[in-house]
């Protein structure tokens, strides 16, 4: 019996039935069958063209999509079943994610089984690939725990789709009217109603694609109607369920409201509309509702109180008023906009001081990452030359005390830039900043490139979303310097951003401290965070996803600190994109799992962990310098090659350990194989490879060469990787 049977089902629409089975039988998913209930005779076709890796249930033109599902179920032999409509797609990897955390329930629930698991999905429409879902930090927020839907009731709010849910085989043929619901959304909710135990997997295991509207056959006014009924069909299964009835109310109420607004309906289908759904709202309104606050509780009372003539004049008033403000504020951005660009033209006017160098970091996040260690070195070496920080105005106050900093947008900001010689950042400058001659642009960077960057994002959609691709080589084209850590960095900086610039192969100065640290500068590190001596601590820091939201947490960090014991300390780093809204919450447990995500500076984290675990993220080549175990956490590695692009085969060229599940992860700690022979010898090999110009002395070289302009030949040349120190291990710090 496979675990997992994928059930395809309906017509080959516009074709992507053809691209959805290639994708299936390209890389056969493990322990999962394929079952096409195709709907036509172009759907019949193509699938027995991918035969013996699917089978097909030929089903005659006109079939509907619940005829389709029940047909291909009755033929599925596996334990869960997961329903996937002709025009939609599968991230790669999707469903082994979805057979591995089914078959995880299957074997730790016992008696009380899960009945539905549900995931995250990407969206795909005919102007954008595979945009992230907003269900993904509401997932991630369920945790993996299963539980009964009245103590998760906001998963009814993540979006009506079968397809971002896999179903117990037997659950779904105990409930008949499962299989013959044509009205997906409804079937998507009642199956979640009627679960016993609801589990979660926060990944993104399904692609919705939605049709252009213009390419579907016309909707009939009245088929708005069908929104109401598929409501108060679905309410009366919440009876004495409180807070599904709650929250069931609350979605009902939105979507009545929001099609209401949105759809041009003839006044008469208009009229009819809102008093049906006025109807509904009073009939199912909960005991002790509260309205939403402002405008959006205005709208509520005058849908309850069928106040169709006043809702439209409201509607008129919001739209008038709307309409004003948007024309106000266009002309202050507008009169802003050309008093900055003239106060800048002025300030360009002015001859280039050579002693001023401005420093960014991270979209004016602060002293940060190599331009940071290069200031501090420019500090030594050129105290003649004066920096200037741009920070922006909320993270001004976290400054170091005595930085000379100015505000984006100001007024010295501008001047600043204007006249600045040297201009130092590790992403871009705003594309406004003009490269005036005499002045040096020396790019950074932020990292060793794994993912695809720049030029080569353009083939991923995901990765490219809203990108500029010829403002982003108009930004390039002010570069004279682009720094590299490693040969290979710099060939892929060449090929992702062709331009006359020269490549610094210098090491990456933000490394630096991992040769030069000593064991007090290690136990200081450790002492900060709290980390008793003999603790082993392991720095989890994952990087982020294209296709997702936000963060989601992608181990059970309780249940790994209970896995690895008392003597095991977690620093938990979510990734800078996104924020202080990242941070774990509820996982002090007795100071086992410490919250690091906005400490800084990293390279301290690091100095300070035995061993490190990340996914994807630049981390590793920096922390490679410190020839400490890493471990690579790829639960989603497929899907992310698939979206992102990556440079290199991170499964085979890894530097120590590779775990693809929790329960992997975990025995590699307890194993001891984190720190084994084998792990060393890949570790080394990724040394050898990444590690090549960070020596210790990068700041140095390039302030000698950039600020200094001193010759190459005159720069201390980079040392050996066998021939260098990192500093202390916490082990041998407290020797």
């Amino acid at each position: 019996m496979p675990q997992l049977s994928v059930i395809v089902y309906g017509p080959n629409a516009q074709g992507h039935l053809t691209e959805l089975l290639d994708s299936l039988t390209a890389h056969p998913p493990p322990d999962t069958e394929v079952i096409v209930a195709a709907v036509g005779d172009w759907a019949r076709e193509t699938a027995e063209g991918h035969a013996p890796g699917v089978s097909v249930v030929a089903l005659p033109d006109g079939t509907g999509d619940a005829a389709a599902r029940t047909a291909g179920a009755a033929r599925a032999a596996g334990r869960w079943l997961h329903f996937v409509h002709a025009k939609d797609g599968l991230p790669a990897g999707g469903p082994r994610l979805i057979a591995e955390r089914t078959a995880e329930l299957d074997a730790l629930d016992g008696v009380d089984l899960v009945d539905v698991l549900l995931f995250d999905h990407v969206t795909t429409d005919w102007q954008t690939v595979s945009r992230p879902s907003p269900d993904g930090r509401r997932l991630a927020a369920a945790d993996r725990a299963a539980r009964p839907l009245d103590e998760a009731a906001d998963l009814l709010r993540l979006a009506p789709l079968l397809g971002n849910r896999a179903l117990r085989t037997a659950f779904w043929r105990a409930h008949e009217e499962l299989h013959t619901e044509a009205d997906e959304p409804r079937a998507a909710h009642a199956a979640l109603l009627a679960a016993g135990r609801i589990a979660c997997l926060n990944q993104a295991a399904y692609e919705h694609r939605v049709p252009r509207p213009q390419s579907l056959p016309p909707r009939n006014p009245e088929d708005r109607f069908a929104l109401i009924d598929r409501y108060e069909s679905l309410l009366p299964l919440t009876a004495d369920r409180r807070a599904p009835h709650a929250v069931l109310y609350d979605l009902m109420v939105r979507d009545l409201v929001t099609t209401f607004a949105r759809e041009d309906l003839p006044d008469a289908v208009a009229r009819e509309f809102f008093r049906r759904a006025s109807l509904a709202a009073v009939r199912w309104r909960p005991g002790n509702h509260q309205r939403p606050a402002g405008l959006d509780g205005i709208r509520h009372a005058l849908l309850e109180e069928g106040a169709y003539s006043r809702y439209r004049a409201l509607q008129t008033a919001n739209r008038t008023r709307r309409a004003a403000r948007t024309a106000l504020r266009t002309r202050k951005r507008q009169l802003g906009a050309k008093v900055r660009d003239q106060q800048y033209q002025r300030a360009l006017s002015r001859p280039v001081d050579p002693d001023l160098a401005v420093f960014a970091a991270y979209w004016n996040r602060g002293v940060a990452c190599n331009p940071a260690a290069i200031a501090a070195k420019l500090g030594e070496l050129a105290p003649h030359i004066r920096p200037v920080w741009t920070v922006s105005k909320k993270n001004a106050a976290l400054l170091p005390p005595g930085t000379d900093h100015v505000i984006p947008g100001s007024r010295r900001y501008w001047e600043t830039m204007a006249t600045a010689k040297y201009l130092t950042n590790n992403v871009n400058f705003p594309n406004a900043v003009v490269k005036r001659p005499g002045t040096i642009h020396l790019q950074t960077h932020h990292g060793t490139p794994l993912k695809r960057m720049g030029m080569d994002q353009r083939a991923y959609p995901a990765a490219a979303q809203g990108l500029d691709f010829a403002a982003l080589m108009a930004r390039v084209d002010r570069w004279d310097y682009s720094l590299s850590a490693n040969s290979h960095t710099t060939r892929m900086w060449e090929r992702a951003y062709p331009a006359r610039y020269t490549s610094l192969d210098y090491g990456y100065p933000r490394n630096d401290v991992y040769y030069t640290a000593t064991a007090a500068d290690v136990r200081a590190a450790r002492e900060r965070l709290g980390i008793a001596p003999g603790q082993t601590a392991v720095l989890y820091a994952p990087t982020h996803r294209d296709y997702e939201a936000g963060f989601t947490p992608r181990l059970d960090l309780a249940a790994l600190a209970d896995r690895l014991g008392e003597n095991t300390v977690l620093l938990v780093r979510a990734h800078y994109f996104y924020g202080t809204a990242a941070q774990p919450t509820g996982l002090r447990r007795s100071g086992r799992i410490i919250d690091v995500s906005v400490y800084d500076p990293v390279e301290e984290l690091c100095l300070a962990a035995d061993a490190l675990v990340t996914d994807y993220s630049s981390i590793m080549f920096d922390y490679a310098n410190l020839d400490r175990p890493i471990v690579i956490y790829a639960d989603d590695w497929e899907t992310y090659r698939t979206t992102r692009g990556v440079y290199f085969d991170l499964m085979a060229d890894h530097p120590g350990q590779v775990a693809r599940t929790q329960e992997e992860l975990t025995e590699i700690f307890r194993s001891g194989a984190w720190r084994d022979e084998r792990a060393a010898k890949a570790r080394a090999a990724f040394r050898q490879r990444f590690c090549e110009y960070d020596d210790g002395r990068a700041a140095e070289r390039v302030v000698r060469r950039v600020f200094l302009g001193e010759p190459e030949e005159a720069l201390p040349p980079v040392l050996p990787v066998e021939q260098r120190t990192p500093a202390p291990t916490p082990e041998e710090a407290t020797a």
